[in-house]
This record gives structure tokens, sequence and C-alpha cells, in this order.
């Protein structure tokens, strides 16, 4: 019986290592990962999927259909065509060139790329998002990084590495809020216990920005600037600090450049619903994605796959270190298998508090190690909701992101360290 369930188990989460297979080891063969799309390597597996799963297949496509059709893969379906279309509408008054020149004009070349990320960690904190975060700032990154010859995929990572510090630190987070009911700790003890993993991490990625900053070309003479063009772009920087939700900073976003597309005599009615058109097609291929993995993700959750890795995990633990590593791959293994921080949160966090109590981790361990940890899997996962977005608005792929995310890496790796030399309390 155990060994049929390992089996089943096993079958449930291949699906994952064939996009993997598919995906990663295509786009070397191929020396490059732009060749490979991401939802092509979806869709074989998530056929696979569908073949190995158990029972008629009437059901498996009604579990892959229900997975597409959860209600946090719709929303995430509504932020990308309502940012798609607030993108390509603001880019077609000019809104995105007048905000680079406003900030090319305001801040020396050298300190773009520190400037660029530790306003994307304040924003996020500010706003409790990362997506919100790169919605926000990606066009002006993809501007900037155009004018001062920057590679669009490393000044995509400085801002979605920027965006996961305030995810993971934020009082209004949904993480933050997640970790810190799951493992029973107040707010302010789990941001203490999260900063000082990340705050080392923080100040040498700004260190690393800083000397990098130095190799950027000097910006073009920048001529007079129509600043009222940058309206739209503020607009929702400024809602998205006052803690409106990302939905209606975007809608809201989209009707400002309407109206002021209309008076400067910029856009027409015909123009404005092109560009909204325009922008919502560039989305296309980022829903399928999410749509794809959806519905792959919830065949391997009642596959029994998530299950098998929470089991797995939670066994044989011993001492108190022992028990963090267990909670860190437990949460950690579970965002792989979701694509969603949040989610796999609140899937772990019943069993990560047991494994406290009975190891004695503190709560406030508990909830930074379920939080930074999930953070770290999400930012570097290409399925992710935080990549797709990104390569979107940037017209790259998600892949060519990763290798430039250093705050992400060095967060997991003073996450590591927390675990391997922090002294018990």
């Amino acid at each position: 019986m155990v060994k049929g369930n390992l089996s089943k188990g096993l079958l449930a989460i291949s699906p994952l290592a064939v996009f993997l297979l598919v995906y990663l080891v295509s786009s070397l063969v191929a020396g490059d990962f732009y060749k490979v799309p991401v939802s092509a390597a979806f869709l074989v597996a998530g056929v696979y999927a569908v073949i190995v799963a158990d029972g008629p297949l009437r059901e498996r496509l009604a579990t892959f259909s229900r997975g597409a059709g959860h209600p946090n893969v719709l929303l995430m379906i509504w932020i990308f065509l309502l940012a798609g279309a607030f993108a390509e509408t603001a880019r077609t008054i000019g809104a995105v060139d007048a905000t680079v020149s406003l900030m090319l004009a305001a801040v020396p070349a050298r300190w773009l790329l520190a400037g660029l990320f530790v306003t994307a960690c304040f924003l996020s904190m500010a706003m409790g998002t990362s997506v919100g975060t790169i919605v926000a700032l990606v066009p002006i990154g993809a501007g900037i990084a155009t004018q001062c010859g920057i590679p669009m995929p490393y000044m995509t990572a400085v801002i979605v590495g920027g965006s996961f510090f305030g995810d993971n630190l934020s009082f209004i987070s949904d993480t933050t809020i997640a970790a810190t009911r799951a493992a029973g700790c107040e707010m302010r003890d789990k941001f203490r216990a999260n900063l000082r993993i990340v705050l080392p991490a923080f100040v040498a990625v700004v260190v690393i920005y800083f000397i990098r900053g130095g190799e950027v070309t000097e910006p073009p003479q920048i001529s007079a600037v129509q600043w009222y063009l940058a309206l739209p772009y503020l607009l929702i920087i400024i809602l998205a600090l006052c803690g409106l939700d990302v939905t209606l900073v975007l809608s809201t976003g989209i009707l400002s450049v309407a109206v002021l597309g209309f008076v400067t005599g910029r856009l027409d009615w015909t123009g404005w619903l092109g560009a909204v058109g325009t922008g919502i097609s560039g989305m296309s291929d980022l829903i399928i994605v999410t749509l794809l993995a959806g519905g792959l993700l919830e065949l391997i959750r009642t596959g029994g796959g998530l299950d098998l890795i929470i089991r797995g995990l939670s066994k044989g633990i011993k001492g108190r270190k022992g028990a963090e590593a267990a909670i860190a791959g437990i949460v950690s293994m579970a965002n792989l298998c979701t694509a969603n921080n949040t989610v796999a949160i609140i899937t772990t966090g019943g069993i990560a508090h047991d494994i406290a109590q009975r190891f004695g981790v503190p709560p406030k361990k508990t909830a930074s190690l379920l939080d930074t940890f999930s953070c770290l899997v999400q930012g570097l996962i290409p399925y992710g909701a935080q990549l797709l977005m990104a390569s979107g608005l940037a017209a790259i792929s998600p892949a060519a992101i990763i290798p430039f995310l250093y705050y992400p890496f060095l967060m997991g790796l003073c996450a590591i360290l927390s675990i391997l030399f922090e002294r018990s309390s």
C-alpha cells in the first residue's frame, strides 16, 4: 500500500519534471532560451499529465480545467489584461518616454541601477505586492535600458529582485499575513526575524548595482520633457502606495491615459480602443501559460504529488536545524508545485507549525522561513506570475531574467546560513 502511494505520488510529480526537461534542456541544446516558448513546454507537460493521471479521461480533463479556472488564476489573468492595456495605451501617448526622460534627467547614470532597485524594494514594501511593483516599474526600466544600453534582462531583473524585498517584509503583504497566521506570531516579530536574514542581501545587492552602475553609458542629452505625459505612471504609483488593489490601480491608470490622450489630442476613441486591444493581445502568451500551469499543477496536487513531497521532507527530522531545513524544503517544493507563494504557505503552514512545536523552532523563525523560501522559489520559476508579468512587459523570455536575479539568490543564501549558523533562542 505504501509502495502504491509512493508510485502514485511520483507519477503525479513527473509532469513538472517533463516541463523542466522540455523547457530547460531544449533551450540549453538550442543555446537560446528565446527559441523554446514556455507555453509549448507547458502544453507538452499538460498533455502528459492528463495521460498519466488516474480516472476516466473526462474526470482528468475536468480536474485540469478546474485548476485552470481557479479564482487565483483568473485574478492573475485580469491583472495581465489590465497591465497590457495600461502599458500599451501609456506607450501610445508617450507616457513611458516622458517618465524615462524625467528619471534620466534627475538621477546620475551611476545611480540608475541601485536607485531602481531601492525604489522597487520600498514601493513593494508599501504596496505589499511584487506584481504591482513590476507592473509600475518594468516599463520605465525597459525604457531606461534602451536609452542607456543596459541589457533588457539585466534591467528587468533589477526591478523583479527589488519587488520581492517588500513582498517578503511588508505588513500588508498576503504572504506575511499567511505566514504569521500559520506560525502563530506577531507581524512585528516576524518582520524583525526576516530583516535579520534579508538585510545583508539587500546591502550587498545595492553595492553590486552601484559598482555596476559605473559601467552604464551616459544617457543621451535629454531635451525638454513634457512632464504632464508622465502623470499616468505617477498616478498609479501614488494609488498603489495608498494601498489600493492592483486591479483598481491599473483600471484608474487606463482611464487616466484615455483622459490625457483625449485632452492633448494624442488619442481619439478608436485609437484608444486599438491600443487597449493591442495591449491585451500582447499578453495572450502569458494568459495561455497561466491557464496551462494552473491545470497542470492541479493535476499534480490531486494526484498526491504535493502530499508525497510534504511527507518525505517531514520524515527523519533531527534537532532544530533539521526542523528548520524541513520547513524551508516543504514550502519551497510546495511553491514549485503551485507557482503561488501565498498558496504554498497556506498549504504547508499546518505541518510547519507542528514541526516547529515538536523541535522548538520559535514562531517568528517559522513564519520567516515560510515567507522567505516561498518568495525565493517564486522569484526563480519561469512560470511564476512575477517573471511572466515582467517578461511580457519587457518583451523577453522569463528564463533570460533568472541569471541576473541577484537579490533572490543572495536572500536564499542568507536564509540557508541563518539555518546553519544562527544560535537557538
